[in-house]
């Protein structure tokens, strides 16, 4: 009886730990005045290769569209991330996407997300910042980091702009949250767009990361916030400026770059579950050398 018992606790012990599920993640995409057929495809293999992330894809009709078969149901997913820049979704879609992250849902807006729906007030709020499409002086203030702070600039004048296409460095403007901690004060960022003079309600929660847009590649000469957190009602919102595709994926440093995937999987998984439980990879870049992972994969 004794050795029995022995054997089946022997058994016991060697059995595997199960791993845990992947975190279930929504891509909306199918309209965008940026090369989508190209970002959504990365981001989709970015989160799927680390093993964290399993990703459905929603994709809206084209634009002009029947947008009334567009129907997402957010709340079986524990993550969103948005991709889309194009027509308005259905009313009944709004309404349930603003529950769903008011009530705790997790979104990642992602490049020019933060472009789209700039009449449509929860959309706002929950970007904080956007740009272009009609935005001015009566959709916000400008917001950009000065003297330690951030400020808030109301003067008329419209919103959303950048420079030509550059590498530049990103400064890190906090130390403790889930998605920095641990990630180098300065890292260089490959060849992109910076967004900057962005116009919204500016409900900025957790600045992240700023970079300074300079006067000689046409920008703003502003330090402008580029990565950070929202604060709207009980979601987790990660909004990353970051990420502008090219005409193909291999054709894409800015995708490439090992810093954008880093971030965007830690921004990721803190927007979906509240904690970061990434070590950060060797192969972070740093304030002089820009790290590339080409194929999409992680170290």
């Amino acid at each position: 009886m004794l050795f029995g018992l022995c054997l089946l606790v022997g058994w016991i012990t060697t059995i595997p730990t199960m791993a845990k599920a992947p975190i279930k993640t929504l891509l909306i995409t199918g309209q965008n005045n940026h090369n989508w057929p190209v970002s959504h495809q990365v981001l989709k293999q970015i989160l799927e290769s680390s093993g964290l992330f399993s990703v459905e894809v929603a994709q809206t009709p084209a634009a002009g569209g029947d947008m009334s078969v567009f129907s997402p149901d957010f709340n079986a997913y524990q993550l969103v991330v948005l991709d889309y820049n194009g027509d308005s979704w259905p009313e009944n879609v709004q309404e349930k996407f603003e529950s769903y992250v008011k009530n705790g849902g997790g979104v990642v807006v992602y490049h020019a997300a933060n472009n789209a729906f700039s009449k449509w007030k929860a959309y706002n709020e929950i970007t904080a910042l956007g740009g272009w499409e009609g935005r001015n002086e009566q959709s916000g203030d400008w917001v950009y980091w000065k003297d330690g702070a951030l400020v808030r600039d109301s003067n008329p004048g419209p919103g959303g702009s950048h420079g030509r296409q550059h590498s530049y460095i990103l400064n890190k403007r906090n130390s403790d949250h889930p998605i920095t901690r641990g990630l180098p004060d300065h890292w260089l960022h490959a060849q992109d767009e910076l967004y900057d003079r962005m116009r919204g309600p500016g409900n900025i929660k957790d600045l992240l990361f700023t970079a300074y847009s300079d006067p000689e590649t046409g920008g703003s000469g502003r330090e402008e916030p580029l990565i950070f957190t929202v604060d709207y009602g009980k979601g987790r919102i990660f909004h990353d400026m970051l990420g502008h595709a090219g005409n193909t994926p291999e054709d894409s440093p800015a995708l490439q770059c090992t810093g954008f995937q880093v971030l965007l999987l830690r921004g990721a998984e803190w927007a979906a579950t509240g904690k970061v439980k990434q070590k950060i990879p060797a192969d972070f870049p740093d304030e002089k050398n820009i790290s590339y992972r080409k194929d999409y994969q992680g170290e």
